[in-house]
């Protein structure tokens, strides 16, 4: 019997011993035990590395040592235990604190230690040190924000020159005294600019939608308005490469639950790809009709088409069918992530097809309809209100003379009544003389900004109600929620759509 129990002694001897060996031979980890109340029970060298403790200096101590002040003010040390005594282990990931006061970004878990009546006897806490990565993954945050800043003042340094620009175009098209040549021109510089404004568009809208910031402004529309806008807004490139488009809509109205900015965006995304991919001369069909419960719109074109390893990854990001080296298409390749994303946020999905290389392709939109909206609807009486038009008296704000002038020159043509500021300090006196019915405001005006403006307008008596509209090259949803914030009753990008504008002020004017 006693040799017997010299052998059990000898094996809980070799058992602790090999414990021993394995706690001290992991050294990526700090493994330690706590006794029921957190004191520390023991301590490897992977604990005396990381932390920088030696094992007689700590043993005894409470491992709230290693806990940052302001986790130990919120009790996070008991609140670690009290987890995982209720539920056997507690996983986190936080700051710790090592000897010498410097920090490090652990991953660890707590696991409580029961004997065979489940009575706690302590805990083991395993945690690494995973600081790099900490490290990393900040970097890249840091990283992703600079980029978002820098894509949106790329964008707001884009559109603001691109507005006067745009303005002329108007003015030369609206002239009754231009001749063929100069009509010609404005085409052209018409063509070009929207080209920009489309890439700008598309690069902010893949920032926007990767980080889930879009935000749809969903209406009761009528489909066949949005494929015609988007038919008509895609002419242009259609006719510089000599293309036919060819539109077909169903004779019954369907009705969508959509943001008819955004559905537009959609089509005009896929057109534009159906143009850039089609040598010119080639024919592009726009179809929509009703199948179902679904509405379908379909792009189809005779175009270079998809090779079938492509077709899986049409819609990633920065993806193209490459015709060749010279990338004689044009554009970026997120025009159709843009427009897949997009469609997925109204319900919908988008279906690439084609027959291989050199058979053009076809892309279906799958849209969930309204199966019951009356034609008589608030939207379309408001649309036929709108543009009976009348005259307002408008007040400009905005610091860059050429794109204020051309503006205003515009808005006469509308029949308006427009006067003109170039200062943030300027408004509020140019208010008092004129009284106008609406103030387009410029948010990046000199002295005092547009948000500052606008708080101003808005404190003085007989303005409260006055609407302002916020014009600026900033589009994502937290500016437009600063100008709601600051008191704008609109907020347009730039550059601004003269017809856009026109509906917007008509609307927002007193009747």
């Amino acid at each position: 019997m006693s040799e017997q129990i010299t052998q059990v002694r000898a094996l809980h001897a070799s058992e602790k011993e090999q414990y021993h060996l394995l706690m001290e031979n992991v050294k990526d980890y700090a493994i330690f035990l706590l006794d029921p109340g957190g004191r520390i029970a023991s301590w490897n060298s992977g604990a005396e590395r990381i932390l920088g403790y030696r094992e007689a200096e700590i043993v005894g101590q409470h491992f709230s040592c290693i806990f940052t002040s302001a986790d130990i003010e919120k009790s996070e040390p008991a609140q670690e235990l009290k987890r995982a005594a209720e539920g056997g282990r507690s996983d986190d990931e936080r700051w710790h604190v090592r000897k010498d006061g410097s920090r490090l970004w652990s991953s660890g878990v707590v696991t409580a230690l029961r004997d065979d009546a489940g009575k706690l006897r302590g805990f083991a806490k395993i945690m690494r040190d995973v600081t790099e990565r900490k490290q990393t993954m900040e970097e890249l945050a840091e990283s992703s924000r600079r980029k978002d800043e820098f894509l949106a003042m790329l964008g707001h340094e884009l559109r603001n020159p691109l507005s006067p620009i745009l303005n002329a175009v108007f003015l030369i098209e609206r002239d009754p005294h231009a001749n063929a040549g100069q009509r010609q021109a404005a085409q052209m510089i018409e063509r070009q600019t929207r080209k920009i404004v489309r890439l700008v568009d598309d690069l902010l809208d893949i920032s926007r939608i990767t980080r889930g910031k879009i935000q749809l402004r969903k209406e009761c529309i009528r489909l066949r308005t949005v494929v015609n806008s988007a038919a008509e807004s895609i002419r242009p490139l259609m006719d510089e490469r000599k293309h036919t488009l060819s539109v077909t809509l169903p004779p019954e109205s369907i009705w969508l639950d959509a943001d008819p900015t955004r559905l537009e965006q959609v089509l005009t995304n896929l057109l534009s790809n159906a143009a850039r991919y089609t040598e010119p001369g080639g024919r592009v069909w726009l179809t929509a009709e009703q199948a179902g419960t679904q509405a379908l719109v379909r792009v189809r074109d005779t175009g270079i088409g998809i090779a079938a390893e492509m077709l899986p990854r049409i819609f990633e990001p920065f993806v193209q069918v490459e015709r060749s080296i010279a990338r004689t298409q044009g554009g970026l390749g997120i025009g159709l992530t843009v427009a897949q994303s997009l469609a997925q946020m109204h319900g919908g999905t988008i279906e690439a097809a084609s027959a291989g290389i050199g058979k053009g392709s076809e892309f279906t939109v799958r849209l969930p309809f309204m199966p019951e909206a009356a034609s008589s609807s608030p939207e379309a009486a408001a649309a036929m209100e709108r543009r009976k038009g009348r005259s307002l008296r408008v007040l400009i704000a905005e610091d860059n003379v050429d794109a204020a002038e051309t503006l205003a020159t515009l808005l006469r043509l509308y029949g308006h009544e427009v006067s003109v500021v170039h200062s943030g300090t300027g408004v509020i006196p140019q208010m008092q003389a004129c009284s106008p019915e609406v103030v387009l405001l410029d948010i990046g005006l000199p002295s005092l900004d547009g948000y500052e403006v606008a708080r101003l307008v808005r404190r003085q008596q007989g303005f409260e109600n006055v609407p302002l509209i916020a014009m600026t090259g900033y589009g994502q949803e937290a500016d437009r929620q600063q100008s709601r914030q600051a008191g704008f009753d609109a907020h347009l990008v730039k550059p601004i759509d003269p017809d856009r504008l026109q509906d917007l002020l008509l609307r927002l004017g007193k009747s």
